[in-house]
């Protein structure tokens, strides 16, 4: 199995022990992306839309230093701390997704770092 770390600065950077992604055997697996702008390492404000728009801008920043774009996603998780905000998170990563749309899990979860509402993960085809 060949396996490469994605990088890039148009996501946070990686806090721990973790890479933004990983590409094995033709697949990325990105990290959990939560609304954190990559310059300030900071939670962007405004709650549950502007949240979403900054988690899929870093997802997309992850796919794309991957090689990879919203077409090639084949799976995405979903984390909520409140479950009232699917209907507004659904709709923004709505306007993300290309037909057909990739399968998908949504999770209600107690809490997420620095008190974030939403973290989205994906899997996608590379290369």
């Amino acid at each position: 199995m060949t396996r490469r770390a994605v990088s890039t600065a148009g996501a946070p950077a990686a806090i721990g022990p973790y890479s933004q992604g990983i590409v094995a055997d033709g697949f990325l697996f990105s990290a959990g992306q939560a609304a954190f702008d990559p310059l300030t390492a900071n939670l962007v404000e405004g709650g549950i839309e502007p949240e979403t728009e900054r988690v899929m801008a870093n997802l997309g920043a992850v796919l794309d230093a991957a090689g990879a774009s919203w077409g090639d996603v084949v799976k995405t998780t979903i984390f909520l701390v409140d479950m009232a905000d699917f209907a507004v998170v659904n709709g923004i990563y709505g306007r993300f997704v290309t037909d057909p749309p990739p399968a998908r899990s949504t999770v209600g979860v107690a809490a997420l770092p620095k008190g974030a509402r939403v973290e989205i993960e994906v899997v996608a085809r590379v290369g």
